[in-house]
C-alpha cells in the first residue's frame, strides 16, 4: 500500500461530483456580497444549492418577499460570476435561526424595547454546571439576577412591581397591568 501526497488526494477529491458542488457553493458564498450589496448581505445567508436552485435564508419574511421580487436580477448577476449557472433562487426564513450572526441586529432592537432593563449577569463558570443541574439553585440564581436588575427601577402605580421606565412612559403602568386592562375592555 502506497501513501499518496496531499496534492494527489485533493486532485482526486476535486474530480468527484459531490466536491464540485462544495466548490461551487464556496465560490457563490464568496461573491454573494458583491452581487447583493452589504445591506442585503446582513439580512441574508446562502444556505445550499440543490438541483440548480440556490436556497437563501433571510432574517424576516419581508426580506424574503422583497428579494423574491428581485430574484431575476440577482440570478443574472450571480450567473455572470459562476462557472455553472443557477436556474432559480428561493428565499425563506426557515434556516435563519440556525445562524448566530443575525442576532446582532435583533439584539439592538431588544435593547430599544420599552421593557428592556439591562443585561443579565452571567452565571460564574465554576458554578454553572451545578446551577443548571439543580432546579432550586437555578431559580435562586435567576431570582438574584432579576432582583439586582430591578432594584433601581420605579414601581408600577397599580401593582407596585418594579417596572422599566419605558413602560411607564408609554402606558403609565407596567405591561402586565396594561394587558389586564386591555383584556377587560375587549371581553
Amino acid at each position: 500500500m502506497s501513501f499518496k501526497s496531499l496534492n494527489h488526494i485533493l486532485i482526486d477529491l476535486e474530480s468527484h461530483a459531490a466536491f464540485q458542488g462544495v466548490l461551487e457553493f464556496r465560490h457563490l458564498s464568496a461573491c454573494w456580497t458583491q452581487v447583493v450589496g452589504a445591506t442585503v448581505r446582513v439580512h441574508t445567508r446562502p444556505v445550499s444549492i440543490s438541483r440548480g436552485v440556490l436556497w437563501v435564508a433571510t432574517s424576516s419574511s419581508s426580506w424574503a418577499q422583497n428579494l423574491s421580487f428581485q430574484r431575476h436580477g440577482i440570478l443574472k448577476k450571480l450567473n455572470a460570476l459562476l462557472p455553472s449557472p443557477l436556474e432559480d433562487i428561493r428565499f425563506s426564513t426557515a434556516q435563519w435561526s440556525n445562524d448566530a450572526s443575525h442576532n446582532n441586529s435583533q439584539d439592538a432592537q431588544v435593547n430599544q424595547h420599552p421593557s428592556f432593563v439591562g443585561e443579565p449577569e452571567s452565571i460564574p463558570s465554576g458554578s454553572m454546571g451545578s446551577a443548571l443541574k439543580d432546579p432550586n439553585a437555578a431559580f435562586d440564581h435567576w431570582a438574584k439576577v432579576v432582583q439586582k436588575l430591578t432594584q433601581h427601577l420605579p414601581v408600577c402605580p397599580q401593582c407596585q412591581c418594579p417596572t422599566p421606565m419605558g413602560e411607564l412612559q408609554r402606558w403609565g403602568v407596567c405591561a402586565l397591568c396594561t394587558a389586564k386592562e386591555f383584556k377587560c375592555e375587549n371581553f
